[in-house]
């Protein structure tokens, strides 16, 4: 991994945990209801939901154990091993450890050890369900159970839903390449999605991420997307998507009105990834373009993530506003994996007893 700027990819990942925790409380409330509850301008701030302000769903957690999947896959192929999908599926199963399935379920017959390893996994704080996706669920659960682990070619189900989409921004820091980048989300979003659209989506994000991080600018980005989308089975419909964010964000800033009838609702992947990219085209700066891609009648933890996924990396971290990052549920977490994400993808990765301890490899 070359070419970052860690303040820019802390902004991705911690810009998009913000706007999920912005997102969160209005995610199954149409704009009328939201209107009505918050006012005309809508939802402007962290309320209280889950227990309190700025509480993050199932899309910060799922990417929180993307991200520690990612390291401890680069622990494993320095070690001679290290398959990403396998790793990151394992990862996934912890997840579904913290949702309140007993480890010798969750762990599934792949799997001996007693316990649960590496650090993310006994974070308290992480043990709480916050709304997790049914596919999400079954696909984990099914994996558990025996079922061969999913991938395109062998898919676990035809589920479009955004739950892969929503997790992938961190896939970016996996290599140089676009192609490899795109290919890897994609895989890894196919873990638990098995409509393309579910995980092309995915590897989509991940490339604009990627290339963003690298000085591209946004519409630059999509059109990178684009060109390694249209290497893949059954992608016109997230190519389509995208080709309307860019239509919808040039006619100017789109009411929320605009959003569910020119790019739906976002509880699919390729209409929440349509959302975050043309909150983003029209943002004024990043706490704008988040409360953009949240204020609208659909799967609002997930746009705004998305939105704060390619924002955050185009900003950096110094453009949230400092009373969110303040009030961010797991925040330290977040920001320590991010930086140990870093620090093993880039060129002198720790060799320490401590390190491995905590990024066991699978």
């Amino acid at each position: 991994m070359t070419g970052v700027d860690q303040d820019q990819v802390l902004g991705s990942i911690m810009a998009g945990a913000v706007g999920d925790a912005l997102g969160g409380p209005v995610e199954f409330l149409s704009i009328e209801q939201i209107r009505q509850e918050f006012g005309a301008a809508g939802a402007t701030d962290f309320v209280d939901e889950y227990g309190g302000r700025g509480r993050v769903t199932d899309d910060t957690q799922m990417t929180l154990f993307t991200m520690e999947g990612l390291v401890r896959a680069s622990v494993g192929r320095r070690r001679g091993g290290g398959d990403l999908r396998s790793t990151v599926q394992h990862a996934y199963q912890r997840w579904l450890h913290t949702q309140g399935v007993a480890w010798e379920r969750a762990r599934g017959k792949f799997d001996q050890a007693a316990a649960a390893d590496g650090w993310l996994v006994q974070c308290a704080e992480l043990h709480a369900r916050r709304a997790p996706g049914n596919t999400v669920l079954g696909a984990l659960t099914a994996f558990a159970s025996g079922a061969p682990s999913p991938s395109p070619t062998r898919p676990a189900n035809d589920s479009k839903g955004c739950g892969a989409v929503m997790r992938s921004a961190p896939v970016a820091l996996w290599a140089d390449s676009t192609a490899e980048v795109f290919s890897s989300a994609a895989e890894l979003g196919a873990l638990t999605h098995g409509h393309p659209s579910g995980y092309l989506s995915a590897g989509a994000l991940a490339v604009i991420v990627h290339q963003i991080l690298r000085g591209a600018d946004l519409l630059a980005a999509v059109d990178v997307a684009r060109a390694e989308l249209s290497g893949w089975p059954d992608y016109g419909e997230t190519d389509q998507a995208l080709v309307a964010a860019v239509r919808v964000a040039a006619e100017g800033r789109p009411a929320p009105e605009t959003i569910e009838s020119r790019l739906g609702g976002g509880w699919v992947g390729e209409e929440a990834l349509a959302i975050g990219v043309c909150a983003a085209l029209v943002s004024r700066d990043l706490a704008d373009g988040l409360l953009l891609a949240v204020n609208h009648s659909g799967d609002s933890d997930s746009t705004g993530s998305i939105c704060g996924n390619i924002l955050g990396a185009r900003d950096g971290i110094h453009a949230i506003p400092h009373r969110w990052l303040a009030e961010l549920e797991l925040r330290d977490v977040t920001k320590r994996l991010t930086l140990d994400l870093l620090t093993e993808l880039g060129p002198n990765p720790p060799d320490t007893t401590e390190w491995h301890e905590r990024y066991p490899a699978w």
